[in-house]
């Protein structure tokens, strides 16, 4: 992918901080409506998905909540609440339209290139989660986002779906999962790079990679965007009248020195990860799934282990994990003092109190990072009783930064999910958080245009209806329109198998 150098006094209506796939997906839609847009996108890397959105940095898992237990809370009494669940399915539902709308437009020619059907299950073991399980899919089968869930107990049905999962399991425990054929496995980094290709192959675009935003400031209406190259060292300004940030775990400390009164306050937890990959393709042969279990206690919920078969420039794959880790950087290539700069008056109280109210997370992390190779294997075998270690490499993915906010009532609340920080004025917005994340990037842009654009929704009303045909309608408040958004995106998708 080549960079496209920018003058010195160039003024664009949009500046895309960050080569993610949220910044492509931001860029993408912009030019959808409004093909007169010039856009500049700046990253600070040599291509862009180098970071969270690399196919090997992410668990590539469609979050659509068909697998994945932390949606699904058991209360106090008993019921399962499926309410987050059905926001989180509703919103994938939302990118599976955006994506259809780019193939049966043309834009993109294949969509196999990165997005593959992959069966989505969860699986437990033991009286007490096999109940858990029960009680979630009787709460979740009949409802119109999650048809075709299937679940048992029968040890002949789940060798059947997870072989390599039942195979040298001992007898006497209580087993059972849910199934679902709907799931799916997606390259992320792969649709980045059809983003940006969509991007580059129009007018008034232009790519900057090997570009760090240094600064931000508030210049009249719009804002100046301080650009230094990464390889020459020479820094230069250039006019936007809207700036996106989405540059992953960098976005904090931008925000910050942009001033906006919605980033003050507001701190940076960072997490690491790693998987263990499977390095033998008759091990990697025998599964076809991605199996979720449950978190451990106090593990945070990006850290609920599954095993994950991924499809990457073609070729299958296979990840387990996260391992979660702790590291004071906020991206995978960045620098060790990304978390003591974040650092300021206004946020310190915040951190503090959470570090005092997660001390269950804190001891957590610190048994992660003290895990040695055998300790791994050992979760591993939960899934697969015959792993062997010589038949594994570890991995380490992306870095994640969770938000933490001021709280009154605590202090300070760390905060799982991704949030839009957006300037009063509408003319800055910014990403910060992890999971759902990329699987969702189609609504958390929509919502960013909503927010920064509304004058211009009226007239943009319609091209939006045609890139997301349930926009302004919830799906599951409909079943029939739920039913045919969900047989067009998979026959558009080839998603039939």
């Amino acid at each position: 992918m080549t960079s496209q150098p920018t003058p010195a006094d160039s003024t664009y209506d949009v500046v895309l901080v960050g080569g993610g796939i949220m910044s492509a997906t931001l860029g993408v839609m912009l030019k959808q409506l409004e093909p007169n847009l010039s856009i500049a996108l700046f990253g600070r890397l040599d291509d862009v998905a180098l970071e969270s959105s690399n196919g090997w940095n992410n668990a590539g898992t469609g979050h659509s909540a068909l697998c994945e237990l932390n949606y699904t809370p058991m209360g106090a009494g008993g019921e399962v609440d499926i309410s987050k669940a059905v926001n989180v399915n509703e919103a994938f539902q939302v990118s599976r339209q955006f994506w259809s709308y780019l193939a049966e437009s043309g834009l993109i020619a294949s969509p196999r290139d990165f997005l593959n059907p992959i069966a989505h299950m969860s699986f437990v073991w033991g009286a007490e989660n096999v109940d858990f399980l029960q009680r979630r899919y009787n709460a979740l089968k009949d409802h119109p986002l999650f048809p075709g869930m299937s679940y048992s107990t029968d040890t002949a049905q789940l060798s059947q779906w997870m072989p390599l999962v039942m195979d040298g399991r001992a007898g006497g425990t209580p087993l059972a999962a849910t199934h679902h054929p709907a799931g799916t496995d997606v390259n992320f980094g792969a649709l980045t790079h059809r983003l940006v290709d969509i991007l580059s192959g129009g007018p008034g675009f232009d790519l900057n990679l090997g570009h760090e935003v240094t600064g931000l400031r508030q210049s009249g209406s719009g804002w100046t965007v301080s650009v230094r190259g990464m390889h020459d060292g020479t820094s230069r300004d250039v006019a936007a009248r809207f700036v996106f940030v989405g540059a992953g775990g960098g976005a904090l400390p931008l925000l910050q020195k942009s001033g906006i009164p919605e980033a003050r306050g507001i701190g940076g937890f960072p997490v690491s990860g790693q998987f263990l990959r499977c390095t033998n393709p008759e091990i990697i042969a025998r599964h076809h799934a991605k199996v979720y279990g449950k978190a451990s206690v106090g593990a945070p919920p990006m850290s609920v282990p599954h095993l994950d078969t991924r499809v990457i420039d073609g070729q299958e794959g296979l990840l387990f994990g996260p391992y979660a880790g702790f590291s004071t950087k906020f991206l995978k290539q960045g620098s060790w003092l990304d978390l003591p700069r974040s650092i300021r008056m206004d946020n310190i109280g915040a951190m503090m109190a959470v570090a005092r109210d997660n001390m269950p997370l804190t001891k957590y992390l610190i048994q992660q990072v003290m895990q040695s190779n055998e300790d791994r294997m050992k979760a591993l075998r939960d899934f697969v009783p015959g792993a062997r270690s010589s038949d594994w490499e570890l991995i380490t993915a992306g870095q994640r930064v969770q938000v933490i906010k001021k709280d009154a009532a605590k202090g300070g609340v760390l905060q799982f999910g991704t949030e839009v920080v957006t300037g009063a004025n509408g003319t800055i917005a910014g990403l910060l958080g992890a999971s759902p994340g990329a699987s969702t990037a189609a609504p958390i842009m929509l919502s960013v245009i909503q927010r920064c654009f509304a004058d211009r929704l009226p007239q943009w009303e319609e091209r939006l209806r045609k890139m997301i045909p349930s926009y302004g309608r919830r799906l599951s408040d409909d079943a029939a329109l739920c039913a045919r958004t969900r047989d067009w995106t998979r026959q558009t998708l080839q998603l039939d198998g």
